[in-house]
C-alpha cells in the first residue's frame, strides 16, 4: 500500500502503528521519526503540491484539519479524486480513535484497534498518577509570544497538565485556542512557564524576552526560574508523542 502524510501528526500516528515503510512521500514539517526525513516531500502542509502528491500514486493520502487553511487541501483531492481520509483531533481520546481510524484505512483493523487500546491504557496510568498528587501546579503554555496565544479547555494541553498532576490556567476559557494579554497572564500567576511556540525550535526560543514585559518580573515563575523550554514537536502536535512529552513534563514537575 502506498500512503501520503500530509500533516505531521499522521505521520506520528503512521509511526505508533509501526507502518512507517508504507510512506512514499510526507508533507515538508514531517520530521518523526527520523527515516520519514528520507521520503519524497510534497510541501508544505498549508501550502501542499498536489501534483507532487498525485505523481506519487497513492493508495490512501492522510489529510488533516488540524490548523485553519488545510481545507483547500481536502478540496484539492476531491478534485483530483484521490482516495484521502482527514483527521481532526483534539482530545487524547480523539487520538485514540484517529489510530483505529488510520489502522482500519490500511486494511489492518485488528491491529489500529490493539495499538489504541494501548494508548488509552497508558493515558490511564497516567491518570491514576496523577490522582495521587497532594497538590496541582499551575502552568501557563505559551504557543506564541505576540500575539500571545495559549491553549483553552478543549486542547490536549489542557489534559496533558491534568495528566501530569497539574493545571493549565487557561482551562478557564472553552475554546481551544485563546489569544490573551500579558497582564492577564500576569494576573493569573502560574508556578511554572512552558514555552512551546509553534513551529520554533528550542534554540531559537528565549526566555529572556518574558522577563523583560511589563511587571512580569514580579511573577514566582520568573522570581524562581520556572520557564521551560519545551520541544513543540511533543507538545503542539496531536499525535501520540504527546505522551513522550508527557513523561517529560511529569521529569520536570516533580
Amino acid at each position: 500500500m502506498r500512503v501520503v502524510s500530509i500533516c505531521p501528526s499522521n505521520t506520528e500516528i503512521m509511526a505508533y502503528l509501526d507502518r512507517v515503510e508504507l510512506l512514499v512521500g510526507v508533507d515538508d514539517y514531517s520530521d518523526w521519526p527520523a527515516q520519514v526525513q528520507q521520503l519524497p516531500k510534497v510541501g508544505p502542509d498549508l501550502s501542499i503540491d498536489m501534483d507532487k502528491v498525485e505523481a506519487l500514486q497513492p493508495d490512501l493520502v492522510i489529510a488533516s484539519l488540524s490548523v485553519p487553511g488545510m481545507e483547500k487541501n481536502i478540496e484539492a483531492l476531491e478534485k483530483r479524486e484521490l482516495p484521502y481520509i482527514t483527521l481532526d483531533p483534539n482530545s487524547l481520546e480523539e487520538i485514540a480513535s484517529d489510530i483505529e481510524y488510520v489502522g482500519k484505512a490500511l486494511g489492518e483493523t485488528g491491529h489500529g484497534k490493539e495499538k489504541a487500546y494501548a494508548f488509552r491504557a497508558e493515558v490511564a496510568a497516567f491518570r491514576e498518577q496523577a490522582s495521587l498528587k497532594p497538590e496541582r501546579a499551575t502552568l501557563y503554555w505559551e504557543w506564541w509570544p505576540k500575539p500571545i496565544f495559549t491553549p483553552g479547555r478543549t486542547n490536549w494541553l489542557t489534559e496533558i497538565s491534568e495528566l501530569a498532576g497539574s493545571r493549565n490556567i487557561f482551562d478557564t476559557e472553552n475554546q481551544a485556542n485563546v489569544q490573551t494579554t500579558w497582564d492577564d497572564v500576569k494576573q493569573r500567576e502560574p508556578d511554572h512557564i512552558c514555552m512551546v511556540w509553534v513551529g520554533v525550535k528550542e534554540s531559537k526560543m528565549r526566555p529572556e524576552l518574558l522577563k523583560r514585559r511589563p511587571g512580569w518580573n514580579e511573577m514566582k515563575a520568573i522570581q524562581e526560574d520556572r520557564i521551560h523550554v519545551l520541544e513543540e514537536s511533543l507538545y503542539c502536535r496531536p499525535s501520540p508523542r504527546l505522551l513522550d512529552g508527557l513523561r517529560k513534563l511529569v521529569a520536570i514537575l516533580e
